[in-house]
């Protein structure tokens, strides 16, 4: 969320600055529970204070600049609450997936307790009454209209860019860096996945298709980038007999995790619920090929430039990846035709066309027309 921030901010001030004085407001995060002596580190104090500052510190600090600003955009959806404190006719939510939202719309598949489906019933109205709402994908509009009763006509797709550090050219400090954490080039033929470790993501799905794809190719080693992998992770990954060939990257920066992409062979998304697919676009723009689940996001970002497998399918994973990886050893041309065709597709998302359409959607706000 922070990058689409960062990005839409950037291009808003290189390329529209004629229209729009752009500010990027972000809250101070107040810590209260955290900040007493020995619970600094406790899940519940932490969650107290994301709370607090959520539906607290956040909204007041809205109300306090509402009549601040001709326009409000929050570019993220989960704090949707906030348009309760601005004028939702001129403010603009950009959602990026229907999950913040499934205790409400899906219950059977998120049973929650009574007072988290009603924080996020709230986050929902939130976002229900703003005056447009930009999604990421198709496949995120279609289920905002058709789940949460969204009019269409108040809604649009905006797809997201790869960063612009993402490029299959060298750049020889983020290199090095890559090459402190990943050792020599050559030593592995790593297997990528980026995103956290939670449920959605299937890192089930992952481990499993990479030990079945170490049996054939015993030099593979899978490397992750987006936080340590949970307990039952850790174990499924041990019982498989792959725990000493997972790396665990940790934080990195945009120019190191660009220069992490170039250096892997493929990347992994064996997700089974996505809003967008962000890591797919930055690959494809690193000169990385792609295998991703066959769900319709991935589709739609995709296209015919990346291998699609059905979830739970490992046999149909495992023979994808060492079809590729062979491919890669043995058939340059055809690998190189297989980047050069993701580099296009790559090329047709960017920021400066994500501003554009933004820009557009302010426009129309701002002379009190529904954007389309």
């Amino acid at each position: 969320m922070d990058l689409v921030a960062d990005m839409l901010h950037d291009r808003l001030q290189r390329e529209h600055s004629g229209a729009f004085e752009a500010s990027l407001v972000r809250p101070p995060f107040r810590r209260r529970a955290t900040a007493l002596p020995g619970v600094r580190k406790w899940s519940r104090a932490m969650m107290l204070d994301r709370l607090a500052n959520r539906m607290w510190d956040y909204p007041h600090m809205m109300a306090s600049i509402a009549g601040s600003f001709d326009l409000f955009h929050i570019v993220d959806h989960s704090y949707g609450q906030l348009v309760h404190r601005l004028p939702a006719g001129r403010t603009v939510v950009t959602c990026h997936d229907t999950d913040t939202f499934r205790s409400v719309l899906e219950p059977e598949l998120d049973p929650r307790n009574p007072a988290f489906r009603a924080m996020t019933r709230r986050i929902l109205d939130g976002v229900r009454a703003a005056g447009h709402v930009a999604c990421d994908s198709e496949a995120t509009r279609a289920a905002l209209v058709e789940k949460a009763g969204i009019p269409e006509d108040r809604t649009s797709v905006v797809h997201n860019g790869p960063h612009p550090g993402c490029s299959p050219e060298p750049e020889p400090s983020a290199d090095r860096d890559a090459a402190r954490l990943l050792g020599p080039p050559g030593a592995s033929i790593d297997l990528l996945h980026v995103g956290s470790p939670i449920p959605r993501k299937r890192i089930d799905l992952l481990l499993r298709v990479f030990a079945a794809v170490r049996r054939y190719v015993p030099l593979a080693r899978l490397v992750r980038a987006g936080g340590p992998l949970t307990g039952s992770q850790r174990a499924l990954a041990r019982d498989l007999g792959v725990a000493g060939e997972v790396l665990t990257l940790p934080v990195l920066d945009r120019s190191t995790l660009a220069a992490v992409y170039r250096r892997s062979a493929l990347l992994l998304l064996p997700s089974e619920r996505e809003g967008f697919g962000l890591p797919i676009l930055e690959a494809l723009a690193s000169g990385t090929p792609v295998v991703a689940s066959d769900i319709d996001v991935f589709r739609e970002v995709g296209g015919f430039a990346i291998s699609y497998c059905a979830i739970d399918d490992v046999e149909a994973w495992r023979s994808t990846v060492v079809r590729l990886l062979g491919e890669r050893e043995h058939s340059p041309a055809q690998w190189s035709l297989r980047r050069e065709a993701g580099s296009r597709r790559a090329a047709a998302f960017s920021w400066s066309h994500y501003g554009r359409q933004v820009a557009c959607i302010y426009q129309r706000i701002a002379a009190g027309e529904r954007a389309c």
